[in-house]
């Protein structure tokens, strides 16, 4: 009797750990990087091909290659003929690279910062059907538990539903 007692306290015991662990095996965990699926969507794509080809945007660039390319030659000037250069020619040739180089700079600048506007815009324009499309596809993989992919250090290809957002997207905005 002793003995039926304790192995009845066991099975218990069992079932109580047990219990919790299947209770954890139908939970869905799944990873997503929204900004990775808008910016994967054709739409996104379209928006950046379009802007890249503005007008605006080739100026910036081509301004933006013109200076680096002055600065480059200025540089192999210098290189080549710097030992015979008087101080005052080494001096005016300095500031001419360093023109050359602000210039640069600023072309740089201002590209990324259209670069920024331009991101900014299309997560505005397409985060609410990007959420619509995270829902939808939360709902159809059953997914109970979701992690945004930057606070997650690694995870399973089977886990990441950013690719099946992307595409529901394309849905959403084709």
């Amino acid at each position: 009797m002793g003995n039926m007692k304790a192995l009845l306290v066991v099975v218990l015991a069992s079932l109580f750990v047990v219990a919790p662990v299947s209770a954890v095996a139908v939970e869905k965990i799944a990873v997503v990087d929204i900004a990775r699926a808008i910016f994967g969507s054709k739409a996104a794509q379209e928006s950046l091909t379009q802007a890249e080809q503005s007008a605006d945007f080739v100026a910036l660039k081509a301004k933006y290659e013109g200076s680096a390319a002055d600065l480059q030659a200025l540089a192999k000037e210098a290189e080549s003929k710097r030992l015979t250069w008087s101080q005052e020619q080494a001096a005016e040739h300095q500031k001419k690279m360093e023109y050359a180089k602000a210039d640069a700079e600023l072309a740089g600048r201002k590209i990324q910062g259209e670069q920024k506007q331009l991101q900014q815009r299309i997560m505005q324009q397409l985060g609410p059907k990007a959420q619509e499309a995270l829902q939808e596809v939360i709902k159809e993989e059953g997914v109970t538990i979701l992690l945004r992919a930057e606070s997650v250090m690694m995870s399973s290809p089977e886990s990441n539903i950013t690719a099946k957002v992307a595409d529901r997207l394309n849905q959403k905005t084709d």
